[in-house]
């Protein structure tokens, strides 16, 4: 297949609403990816599987994005990012069907293995296409843009699948109905952009096993990125994996609306953290939201021992507030330092160690759940966390730029004066 068989649109999306399209889909891909969270429970029940088969599940569909990010995460540097949307698009929204049809677990691996692939593909080619679509090139801007719709989309998918089941006919199908709707509209939106990068004529489609690069340039920024989506995504999987079991403990209450109220919480707070200090310098973000991390999941860790639900709701607020700053300084930081020419590559890389971060802790800690129980398993999980958010906030002060160095030191000598 060539792009040739991907024909300009006759009436292509205003460069604003193509921006907002890559942003939306970012935001769509991840809600989707949230979707069946809160009929695990329900599964488990009809069809008889343990945590370990749960976590199997899970770990299909991550895999799957893994997978495609290897293969296929500069596929956009070469054909261009409409057609990639396109095919992930269309993709997304076929496979909703055996989500519907589900009648045994081998379903759910099928369809999460799937639209782990698809997944790959939208987020590598729209994460680069923000970058080519911002009237400025501005990379705080597309740095934010990326960022909130990604906590937005993480929580958002969750609890209104959980709102469904709970009060909704059809529960194992209507949650993925509204996917298919949103990702058909989707579908004709990517139809209708106008790429935003030249492509050869010629240019085809090639999946061949790719080493995640990353240029010399943007090596050093990768590396404070790399350790800020470690830390803040590795929270994300721990919630998805384990985050409505614990919830149920701590709150007291099976209604799948408060089993998806730790994520929703810790989302929102990351959201608006973003919104908030988004314009802060990417190494204070990345210093002051690790250590907020780090203290909002010393809490978490303290409810888990404790089984109290007010300081786990203040534990997953403060640690979404961490997450969503340190998540977003990390990222800014790499976004003003990649080339053009190798924005897919260089996002496919980044994505490639936040699904890493977000599936590895969540796969191992479905395997231990069983032995240790929810509560010490997040006891051990939340305090290596932790560990990270430090190593996070040690690497971000020494990125810490020059002119920031001059100031402390002048800040710390008018200190001395004033009190000699």
């Amino acid at each position: 297949m060539s792009v040739a068989s991907f024909p300009n649109a006759r009436h292509p999306l205003s460069r604003h609403a193509a921006y907002f399209l890559a942003a939306a889909t970012i935001g769509l891909a991840l809600f989707a990816s949230g979707t069946p969270s809160p009929l695990y429970g329900t599964y488990s029940q009809l069809w008889g599987f343990d945590a370990v088969v749960l976590t199997l599940v899970y770990a299909t569909y991550a895999f799957g994005v893994l997978a495609t990010l290897l293969l296929a995460g500069r596929l956009s540097d070469e054909v261009g990012r409409r057609p990639i949307l396109i095919i992930a698009m269309a993709t997304l929204a076929i496979v909703t069907v055996p989500f519907m049809l589900a009648d045994s677990v081998v379903w759910l691996f099928v369809a999460r293995g799937i639209q782990g692939l698809a997944t790959g593909l939208a987020l590598s080619a729209a994460s680069a296409a923000l970058l080519d679509l911002h009237p400025n090139r501005d990379p705080v801007s597309v740095s934010l843009a990326n960022g909130v719709a990604s906590t937005i989309g993480m929580g958002s998918g969750v609890m209104i699948s959980a709102a469904i089941v709970e009060f909704l006919p059809a529960p194992r199908v209507l949650p993925y109905v509204l996917l298919a709707i949103l990702f058909l509209g989707f579908l004709v939106a990517a139809w209708r952009l106008k790429e935003p990068v030249e492509v050869a004529p010629d240019a085809r489609f090639r999946l061949t096993p790719q080493r995640p690069y990353v240029p010399p340039v943007a090596r050093r920024p990768f590396v404070l990125a790399a350790l800020a989506v470690l830390s803040s995504w590795s929270i994300g999987g721990l919630f998805l994996s384990l985050g409505p079991e614990l919830a149920a403990i701590v709150y007291k209450s099976d209604s799948h609306l408060v089993s998806g109220l730790g994520i929703f919480m810790l989302a929102t707070a990351g959201a608006a953290s973003q919104l908030l200090f988004g314009r802060w310098a990417p190494w204070r973000g990345a210093v002051i939201g690790s250590l907020a991390l780090a203290a909002g999941m010393g809490l978490i860790v303290a409810a888990a021992a404790t089984s109290s639900a007010v300081l786990f709701t203040a534990g997953a607020i403060v640690t979404g507030a961490g997450f969503g700053t340190a998540f977003l300084g990390g990222l800014r930081a790499l976004s003003s330092a990649i080339p053009p020419e190798h924005r897919a590559a260089t996002m496919s890389a980044f994505y490639l160690v936040a699904y890493g971060s977000l599936s590895i802790p969540a796969v191992i800690a479905g395997f231990v759940v069983e032995p240790l129980g929810v509560e010490t398993t997040f006891e051990i999980f939340g305090s290596a966390i932790i560990l990270i958010a430090l190593l996070v906030t040690a690497e971000a002060w020494r990125q810490r730029p020059a002119a920031a160095r001059g100031r402390l030191a002048v800040s710390s000598v008018i200190r001395l004066g004033s009190r000699t």
